[in-house]
């Protein structure tokens, strides 16, 4: 009877450890990297919130740098009249020749849906816009926002749900971000001459402090230090070569049908000369 206790109790040490071990603490894994005071790290490292008001905005990045991986960060936004801020989370290599993975959250007026902006940069060059709406409303409580980045894809997912795919079409003379190891950044800002409504509505300022608040970061990446990965050329992470299932294709057919309102890729007036190479095999 002692041994079982015992045995009981060394199993719920250990479990409470790998609890510990796993879960994501912002002091741990972020530095808030402007605002003077507006970017706050709250419960125990649990939560990260960014605010914005006349005078600035805020910003954090990961202490890390990670090339490829599957990255998951849960956003509440901005609620009420949020029109003329952004709320930015994104993956950035340094230079002037980057590379980038980008959600832009474009606020709006009360009662108006928030425009999901996604975009790709390879080599310092974007111009890869595709924007949606949501099917839920993304101020009144926490959701999923995630990127899967692997040497064949980069999938951008909201609630599991895929949105976007943008894969590795090199051998079709597509470059794709794969040597530049990148780091996690977000911010919080007055974008007013653009955002909402090509700029057409500006920020009220009556409505500020504006907050955006952050939970549950996980990476399970390949970490880059010193010139090296953390992963070996063998890797055996899941992620590493994941694809789109049937069900994964069809929920990502299902999303950009309903919610996607502009895409790059049917923008013939913005290209003239053509549509970008990729057009021609990526959704």
């Amino acid at each position: 009877m002692a041994y079982s206790k015992n045995f009981t109790l060394l199993i719920s040490i250990a479990i409470s450890s790998l609890m510990v071990a796993s879960a994501s603490n912002f002091y741990q894994d972020f530095d808030i990297t402007w605002g003077d005071g507006r970017g706050k790290i709250l419960n125990n490292g649990q939560l990260l919130s960014l605010s914005l008001d006349k005078a600035s905005g805020s910003g954090f990045q990961s202490k890390s740098e990670y090339l490829f991986g599957k990255i998951d960060m849960q956003l509440k936004l901005v609620p009420g009249n949020s029109a003329g801020t952004v709320t930015a989370y994104y993956l950035k290599s340094p230079g002037s020749t980057w590379d980038e993975i980008d959600f832009e959250f474009l606020g709006n007026l009360s009662g108006d849906p928030y425009t999901l902006h996604t975009n790709v940069f390879t080599n310092g060059k974007g111009d890869r816009e595709q924007q949606f709406h949501l099917w839920f409303d993304p101020t009144a409580d926490f959701h999923t926002y995630s990127v899967l980045w692997n040497p064949q894809r980069i999938v951008f997912y909201v609630d599991g749900s895929p949105i976007r795919e943008f894969k590795n079409l090199e051998s079709n003379g597509v470059l794709f971000p794969k040597n530049q190891p990148m780091r996690i950044y977000s911010s919080l800002w007055n974008a007013d001459d653009w955002a909402t409504r090509g700029g057409l509505i500006k920020t009220d300022w009556t409505q500020a402090p504006f907050t955006a608040s952050y939970r549950n970061f996980n990476a399970n990446a390949c970490v880059w230090s010193n010139g090296k990965s953390s992963c070996n050329s063998k890797n055996n992470n899941p992620w590493f070569s994941q694809e789109l299932d049937a069900t994964g294709q069809e929920r990502l057919k299902w999303v950009q049908k309903n919610y996607m309102i502009y895409n790059y890729c049917k923008d013939s007036k913005r290209f003239p000369q053509g549509l970008p190479k990729e057009c021609a095999f990526n959704i």
